[in-house]
């Protein structure tokens, strides 16, 4: 299988961050430059049509879009570490807990830096700055609930690790890197041990 990602882009960190946690081998990698739009271009389309990464290439020659179903994947080949819930009420909380980081916190997140940060014009127009600051003020009402669940449990999803926290996890770092978001600065101390604790994980250099 091939995985093709793109560097500084959040959404293939999630599946490569996901893909240490089960110890998975023998799938490459292989870089698509956003920066020159390669992603764009005729021969990545025929992967992705809407010029998305990441993307899974499976063997028999079938493409894989957008994130979670990548995941969904991986997770039917190795269930062990389970990742996504072992049985149908652990998987919908956990699903729960994942899709509101993503639609809400990292949604917000990715409205902000698309809208606000001068870097993110060429691949983003128009910008619509307005938009961005506000998207940056309803993303930090979301973390600041965030930060009142992890007072009371050591994880997004309960007591144990899974998928919500890999996609809180690189929000929370493509927000540190582009928005120079530091929860703990802001006043969600809960939020910012649980970055710190996360980013100690093996999977965190991904």
């Amino acid at each position: 299988m091939k995985l093709f990602v793109s560097p500084r882009a959040p959404n293939p960190r999630r599946v490569l961050m996901f893909i240490a946690e089960k110890g998975l081998s023998g799938i490459t990698h292989e870089v698509v430059d956003l920066t020159t739009g390669e992603h764009r271009s005729d021969k990545f389309r025929a992967k992705s049509p809407l010029a998305k990464v990441p993307v899974l290439e499976l063997d028999d020659g079938r493409c894989l879009g957008e994130t979670r179903a990548i995941c969904t994947y991986l997770e039917g080949l190795a269930p062990d570490p389970n990742l996504m819930g072992r049985d149908y009420e652990e998987r919908a909380f956990i699903e729960m807990a994942d899709r509101r980081v993503e639609l809400y916190l990292f949604g917000g997140i990715a409205n902000w830096i698309r809208h606000c940060h001068p870097g993110l014009a060429p691949l983003e127009q128009p910008q619509f700055p307005d938009f961005g600051r506000s998207q940056g003020e309803k993303l930090r009402a979301v973390a600041h609930w965030l930060d009142r669940e992890l007072a009371t449990q050591p994880y997004l999803a309960g007591q144990r690790f899974t998928i919500a926290d890999i996609t809180a996890f690189c929000a929370l770092e493509f927000a540190r890197g582009l928005m120079k978001f530091r929860p703990g600065e802001e006043g969600m101390p809960h939020l910012q041990a649980y970055r710190e604790r996360i980013a100690e994980r093996r999977s965190a250099a991904a």
